[in-house]
């Protein structure tokens, strides 16, 4: 099989040998994957004297062989992967052991993938590929951000500094499903326009002064995934007693901030990160019933797997990047 690796520190597309079910194990034969900004961190996090392993942690197909003891799933079945590897049941944070597909296992930019069979949901009838292929690892952050650890409810407001992230264009749709008042920010036009369009109630500028433009909203929760350059800012704008809830940093990890006004605001600050597999079973719920599909910005092949690297990198797209592994 077909295989991109990063290998020796060298990405590359690489023939691999194609895996084998064992026991309760399934081999899915992938139709598309989904490109995540933690598949960029992999050089830095495996270093560059490492076996090839594959990235990827999204991914949509076909099982194409099932291992001994397998009931739930049958040679033929569409499905979708859950890449939240061992974390099944709701718990306030990962089991011990919890990892996330794509390393240190080999992931879904490959032809195939081997899996245990319960690491596989059937996949949502109503999706094309294309979107059941870029759902569960973006999905299910943003639904436990906001929903587990965020506790949203019908009428509250929510702001989402960054509004071009895969993650945020599911937060938006989400939020507003549950009743939510959803504010986001960027600082490209387009992506202002784009997540009024999938529900947003108010687009501003990033580069706006916050207190200035949010002056006359009540913000009952923030869901951060910037870091450092809008951590401060996002306290700023946050109603005295709401919560913050983060799950990334795509800009600075660290993060100055004042100690004696946060207390004094009697915030509540929530890490989150991921989800388990009854967050990805109630998001499909959810979904479905509110005919929520997910945002696809662009589609490429394997084999143009770079160029879609480069466009993630630079942060100009808008929704998830789909990777076709075949027709």
């Amino acid at each position: 099989m077909k295989a991109f690796v990063y290998e020796m520190g060298e990405w590359k597309l690489k023939e691999m040998e194609d895996p084998v079910a064992g026991p309760g194990e399934a081999v899915v034969s992938l139709k598309v994957s989904g490109l995540n900004r933690r598949d960029l961190y992999i050089p830095g996090r495996l270093g560059p004297d490492k076996e090839a392993v594959v990235i990827g942690s999204d991914g949509a197909g076909v099982i194409s062989q099932v291992g001994e003891g397998v009931r739930q799933f049958k040679e033929g079945d569409e499905v979708i992967i859950n890449p939240a590897l061992g974390w099944m049941e709701q718990s306030a944070a990962p089991p011990a052991g919890f990892e996330i597909l794509g390393m240190p296992d080999n992931g879904t930019m490959a032809e195939k993938i081997v899996l245990p069979a319960d690491q596989l949901e059937p996949k949502p009838a109503g999706l094309s590929w294309e979107e059941a292929g870029v759902l569960s690892l973006a999905a299910m952050t943003g639904y436990r951000a906001l929903v587990t650890r965020g506790q949203v409810e019908a009428g509250q407001t929510v702001f989402i500094p960054g509004a071009g992230s895969g993650v945020a264009t599911y937060l938006i749709q989400f939020a507003k499903a549950l009743g939510a008042r959803v504010l986001v920010s960027s600082r490209s036009e387009d992506k202002r326009s784009r997540a009024v369009e999938i529900g947003a109630d108010r687009a501003i500028d990033t580069n706006s002064d916050w207190t200035e433009e949010l002056n006359d909203e009540t913000i009952d929760l923030v869901i951060d995934s910037v870091g450092e350059a809008t951590f401060n800012r996002s306290i700023g704008v946050l109603k005295k007693g709401g919560r913050i809830v983060t799950f990334g940093a795509t800009t600075d990890d660290h993060i100055r901030f004042d100690l004696r006004s946060f207390f004094y605001g009697q915030y509540d600050l929530l890490g989150s990160t991921m989800g388990n597999r009854e967050e990805l079973r109630a998001l499909l719920e959810l979904m479905e019933d509110k005919d929520i599909h997910p945002v696809v910005d662009s589609v490429y092949t394997l084999a143009d797997i770079r160029e879609a690297m480069d466009k993630l990198e630079n942060s100009t797209q808008f929704g998830k990047i789909a990777i076709r592994i075949t027709e």
